[in-house]
């Protein structure tokens, strides 16, 4: 009688003696032994010795008779069409021999005739046969009247303005400057400050440029005052730095007097 356990078997069968199902490993491991023992009967057993071909005995075999090679040459359907050794003319016995000549693919050079008197009367029939317009050549030409023009210089600005040069002219300034004018008897010099803005916009450097001409009139406080603007300026935002110039144009207005005109009593 057959007893069931609480572990199912790999094949759901039990063991007699112990009433337990086998385990999957041994099931393996019983075909690995009974494929091995198979190998080893047939490597004990099994035949080593090479195969050889049996000799052939008694084949028939096919000869051809003694002189019959010149009655199989009559299958040739070319044999007294083409030249041959066995053939019945005499003169395809002893054919004439070829001689080879080598071609010559070079030829002796063959100058030709160019008579010494002939030279240039191509060029002069060309001459002859065409007109060239003539050139006159006036050593003196007539005076041209011409008029001096005088470059007409900006009149005095009425109120001080600011300029900006360089990449930073296409960046739009955001922010408004107030620029004052100053009390001056003569025309100063405009504050050129060369300005470094990033990104965002914001300056992040401000110098103040030297005058290029000597004789140039400046104010300390006006290139003060103009580098203040320069560093309150913000322009609109842009992928990277930009650099340029603000110009500022100052607009002079007459001072004070300061002493009375003294009276004639």
């Amino acid at each position: 009688m057959k007893t069931v356990s609480g572990e199912p078997g790999a094949s759901g069968e039990t063991n007699p003696r112990t009433g337990r199902a086998w385990p999957l490993s041994r099931w393996l491991l019983l075909v690995l032994i009974v494929l091995a023992a198979h190998l080893a009967l047939i490597f004990i057993f099994g035949a080593r010795k090479p195969i050889t071909p049996m000799a052939v005995k008694n084949a028939p075999r096919l000869e051809l008779a003694a002189g019959a090679g010149e009655w199989l040459m009559l299958n040739d359907p070319t044999l007294f069409a083409l030249p041959n050794i066995n053939g019945f003319s005499a003169a395809w016995l002893k054919p004439p021999p070829l001689h080879f000549h080598q071609q010559e693919w070079t030829e002796p050079p063959r100058w030709l005739q160019l008579p010494g008197g002939e030279l240039g009367a191509i060029f002069n029939q060309f001459m002859e046969t065409n007109h060239f317009a003539t050139l006159k050549f006036e050593l003196k030409p007539p005076p041209g009247f011409t008029v001096p023009l005088v470059p007409l210089g900006p009149k005095f600005a009425e109120i001080s303005t600011l300029r900006v040069e360089g990449d930073l002219a296409r960046r739009p300034l955001l922010t408004s400057l107030k620029l004052p004018s100053w009390p001056y008897a003569d025309v100063i010099a405009p504050s050129k400050v060369q300005v470094l803005v990033n990104a965002a916009g914001e300056v992040v450097s401000a110098v103040l440029l030297p005058s290029a001409n000597s004789g140039e009139v400046r104010n300390a406080d006006a290139d003060r005052r103009a580098l203040e603007l320069a560093r309150a300026a913000r322009f609109a935002p842009a992928s990277d730095l930009t650099i340029g110039k603000l110009i500022f144009d100052w607009c002079t207005v007459a001072p004070p007097a300061t002493n009375a005109p003294v009276g004639l009593e």
